[in-house]
């Protein structure tokens, strides 16, 4: 496929149908996944129905695992590694797709609930690198899961069916923001002023913070919960809605958490689709990235590595070593957006290096900040290998770097596996109003993500 064509203009109409079939699927799993935790809990569900098997029942069982054979393992409930055992010993390496499934957003705080003046507020820190004045008077919902003492959990979604109430944000009226209106856009809204406003109903009787009364006592008649639940509590506010098809043409969606979840769900359907394999593949998807990939159930965590030991161990003799050679001698594609040239902010894209709607996945051989800080820098021997591979299968592509070289710039998970010594390039989908409430992304550069995906696969 030649490099920077339009996707459009290339398809007959059984391409086109697949096209807005996987379209209209990825939706689905948008609207199922706003946080992690539900993405890794949709994740589960299509990889079982792949036929997918849980890496703790091999375990418990004592089974050795051979060719053909395919397991999950989930860690934390919030991330997860699909794993399908190939025909060549797992120490010559493995085909990699990695994607992260955490997307900016606001977190409630652990005591966050207070009444004002009539109104009761939940208090937030936000989550993520955010333009925090796009989050004000918008609808906001609340997904999240309440884990009592006893270690009994109750999922929580408020804001997402049409009977739910939606929540939000105040913001100053124009008419009283001359002083607001003369604030760098960073402080116009700062981020302790963004507490959701949660009620104003006070409850009968009560005479001090009626209406934080009333409060507690639906949370208590809904989701069992007291006060004291907030602290082991983890409730994430996003927006309130369903990922829509988006301009007349219906060319593109809008949803919330495409960064980087389209990159996730192209990632794991290619990784379903694909079954006979020589090397063994492996799609990993893990949660943290957006504030730097840490924690237990980001990508510095152990949890690939212990994942990877344990498959090895139940399908050949295990070593250190062995482990070590399968690291590698891997190759993984860090399956990660990048930033979609917008006309409209040209200052800020250096145009003959940008990244465009309708032309196709996205590599990325660094990404980075300012002289390429925080980067992998793919080899050119790699980017020859995707190249081919690519062109090949009739995959449209293109490449990209993240902006003008003094703008700014991000980071992906690529630079952490690539400390294995295995090859890693980052590829993705093009976005608009990336880190926004509502991105953008358009339906070919989903397509061809996941035939990129497929190909990659089953020829790297």
């Amino acid at each position: 496929m030649e490099l920077g064509t339009i996707g459009w203009n290339r398809y007959n109409e059984a391409e086109l149908k697949e096209l807005e079939s996987l379209n209209k699927s990825y939706r689905d799993f948008l609207d199922k996944g706003k946080t992690e935790r539900e993405c890794v809990n949709e994740s589960v569900r299509i990889a079982k129905e792949a036929g997918y098997v849980d890496l703790k029942e091999i375990l418990s069982q004592k089974k050795a695992l051979k060719a053909g054979d395919k397991v999950y393992a989930v860690g934390m409930n919030k991330s997860i590694i699909c794993v399908n055992i190939g025909t060549k010993p797992m120490e010559e390496g493995m085909n990699i797709l990695g994607a992260h499934i955490d997307s900016p957003r606001l977190d409630i705080k652990q005591n966050p609930l207070y009444e004002e003046e009539g109104f009761a507020y939940l208090d937030t820190h936000y989550y993520g690198g955010i333009k925090k004045y796009q989050w004000v008077t918008i609808p906001l919902a609340i997904h999240g899961v309440v884990v009592k003492k006893d270690g009994t959990a109750v999922n929580v979604v408020i804001g997402e069916e049409e009977t739910d109430p939606v929540l939000c944000i105040t913001d100053l009226l124009v008419h009283l923001a001359g002083d607001q209106l003369d604030k760098k856009a960073n402080k116009v809204i700062e981020g302790e002023a963004m507490d959701i406003l949660f009620g104003s109903k006070p409850l009968k009787g009560e005479e001090k913070d009626s209406v934080k009364a009333n409060i507690l006592k639906l949370l208590k008649e809904k989701y069992q919960m007291e006060e004291a639940d907030f602290v082991s509590a983890e409730l994430e506010v996003v927006p309130a809605g369903k990922a829509r098809e988006s301009g007349i043409d219906s060319s593109m969606i809008m949803a919330y958490g495409q960064d980087d979840r389209v990159c996730a769900y192209t990632s794991l359907v290619a990784m379903l689709e694909v079954e006979q394999v020589e090397k063994t593949t492996c799609c990993v998807l893990v949660d943290k990235e957006e504030i730097g990939s840490v924690g237990a159930t980001g990508m510095h965590s152990r949890f690939f590595e212990n994942t990877i030991a344990e498959i090895m161990a139940a399908v050949e003799e295990y070593s250190d070593l062995k482990l070590r050679r399968c690291l590698a001698d891997s190759k993984m594609l860090s399956s990660d957006v990048s930033a979609a040239f917008d006309p409209l902010f040209a200052s800020a894209f250096d145009k003959r290096n940008s990244a465009f709607f309708g032309k196709g996945i996205v590599f990325n051989k660094y990404t980075g900040a300012r002289g390429k800080s925080g980067s992998n820098d793919a080899n050119a021997e790699y980017v020859g290998q995707i190249r081919s591979i690519m062109e090949n299968n009739g995959v449209v592509f293109q490449t990209a770097e993240l902006g003008k070289v003094d703008q700014g710039g991000g980071g992906t998970i690529a630079y952490i596996l690539a400390q294995y010594g295995m090859e890693v390039i980052d590829s993705g989908v093009a976005v608009l109003n990336m880190h926004a409430p509502w991105e953008i992304t358009s339906k070919v550069d989903v397509y061809e993500a996941k035939k990129g995906y497929v190909a990659f696969l089953k020829e790297a």
